[in-house]
């Protein structure tokens, strides 16, 4: 997993919880990095499984919740450094529905050895998508997370409706339909 995936994370727990929240998580966790990440930098993403199930348990907030946060936290992130790729697009439907062929082909560039979820588009209208997220990581929510902020950046909303199609949500189907 990319370094600024880590570095943006302890710096949300920072804003969000204070500095103290960012060393005690570090501390309870089994860190092979110890807790020192670059954002070009590779990890393991045990390690960031252990953040998040620490700065949970310690919180109290979910993992599934912490991800959303997490990723309109790094949405942010997006539109600073990657202005260029978001004005590539119109509509929320056009760029969500490019993620695969288009948006992680640039990241691929940018980060050639990403290990990246994949989507597949299942049914694609003017106003609706069906896609399918496949990753091991089960990270659904930091999708929908960025799914949320996409429609916001293009001043939409939508209603994105999550179906697990494992349980485990190593797949899981995102209806999405504009409003």
């Amino acid at each position: 997993m990319k370094g600024i995936i880590f570095t943006e994370f302890l710096e949300l727990v920072e804003d969000k919880f204070g500095v103290e929240m960012v060393d005690k998580i570090i501390l309870q966790s089994e860190l092979e990095s110890d807790g020192v990440y670059t954002a070009i930098g590779t990890y393991k993403f045990a390690e960031m499984l252990q953040l998040l199930q620490n700065l949970s348990a310690n919180t109290g907030v979910s993992i599934d919740d912490l991800l959303l946060v997490y990723a309109e936290h790094f949405f942010s992130i997006i539109e600073t450094s990657y202005p260029g790729l978001l004005a590539t697009y119109n509509d929320p439907i056009e760029m969500l529905s490019s993620i695969e062929n288009h948006i992680h082909i640039e990241v691929r560039k940018i980060y050639p050895d990403a290990e990246l979820p994949t989507f597949i588009v299942e049914e694609k209208t003017e106003n609706s998508l069906k896609m399918v997220y496949k990753s091991s990581r089960a990270m659904h929510h930091f999708g929908l997370g960025l799914m949320n902020k996409t429609f916001e950046h293009f001043n939409s909303t939508a209603k994105i409706v999550l179906e697990k199609i494992k349980e485990d949500g190593t797949e899981v189907r995102f209806l999405i339909n504009k409003n």
